[in-house]
């Protein structure tokens, strides 16, 4: 792997260098990660404590609003403080650990998705071995492997980003550290890395979407042999899904299929599925699922008890 000691730092642009502009994202964006945490944390404790969520989906659901959690977090906060400084540097450490955790926990969260997927397949197309299927030392082994399998694609990244010579510009036009805006950067020809990136990163994110369509649209088609009651219930769990995937996936897959060049529009693509998906996350899971919103509420409850007993 080579190293250039020439450059020891990157300025990041950020999403504006307006002086007003800058303002408006530290407020902004400051709101949305507070509302990240606080509606993902809610699912994480509601899930912890509750016993009437000790189903696969909701194994799946903790771990999905901890990768949300721990993505946001790779991200927003130094987007934030950055906001409010005129220069903006991250050394060359900190870019590398930022496009490890981005990678590692932004493809969790793919796995996941694909392990909630298979888990309403189970659920709605072979509920009698549902239990069978979907047991507890299943659900964890199949978390085990996506935490494997993001580590591994992380760690690719890792070794693709080090092996980049920089010796020349410094400056990254966007508010976090990547591979496509490193690619800008290096002092060699990329075309090999970025072929790399576009089979690692762009085939697991278009593969995974097609596979977590393909899944849906035989989990809906199957629902014409259930019950009305049974039919609303199974649509409102996938529909929820399908919302999610869709926010998550396509500005993936428009940021990492393609050639090495930016666009304008990168870095607001970008606050989709780094800021958005995780913040909207816990809003599509909780208003449209009637167990966790009951669960919710009984834990305030409790909380607002033995405030008063004090």
């Amino acid at each position: 792997m080579q190293l250039n000691d020439n450059v020891t730092e990157f300025i990041l642009l950020g999403l504006t260098q307006d002086p007003v502009r800058k303002k408006i994202v530290f407020v902004t964006f400051l709101i949305f990660y507070l509302g990240t945490l606080l509606g993902n944390l809610l699912i994480i404790t509601t899930i912890k404590t509750s016993q009437a969520l000790e189903s696969p989906m909701y194994f799946f659901l903790f771990h999905l609003s901890l990768s949300d959690t721990c993505f946001s977090t790779s991200i927003a906060p130094r987007m934030i403080v950055d906001a409010l400084l005129k220069n903006t540097t991250i050394s060359f450490s900190e870019c590398i650990i930022q496009i490890f955790s981005l990678h590692f926990f932004g493809c969790l969260e793919i796995f996941i998705l694909i392990l909630m997927a298979v888990d309403c397949y189970v659920a709605i197309c072979k509920p009698l071995h549902y239990m069978t299927i979907m047991s507890l030392q299943v659900c964890g082994a199949l978390v085990a492997v996506a935490w494997v399998g993001s580590c591994i694609h992380s760690s690719a990244q890792i070794i693709l980003a080090l092996s980049l010579p920089f010796c020349g510009p410094n400056v990254i036009d966007h508010y976090f550290c990547d591979l496509q805006p490193l690619l800008k950067l290096a002092c060699a020809d990329t075309y090999l890395v970025n072929l790399l990136l576009v089979s690692n990163s762009g085939a697991i994110c278009t593969v995974s979407f097609v596979v977590l369509m393909f899944s849906y649209v035989i989990i809906l088609y199957s629902l014409r042999n259930h019950s009305a009651e049974g039919r609303r219930k199974a649509l409102s769990t996938c529909i929820s899904h399908i919302i999610v995937v869709i926010l998550f996936f396509g500005p993936c897959i428009f940021i990492y299929t393609r050639p090495a060049s930016t666009f304008p529009m990168d870095k607001m693509i970008a606050v989709f599925y780094t800021i958005g998906t995780p913040l909207f996350n816990p809003l599509i899971y909780t208003l449209r699922n009637a167990e966790v919103k009951n669960s919710m509420r009984k834990l305030w409850s409790k909380k607002l008890i033995s405030d008063d007993k004090r």
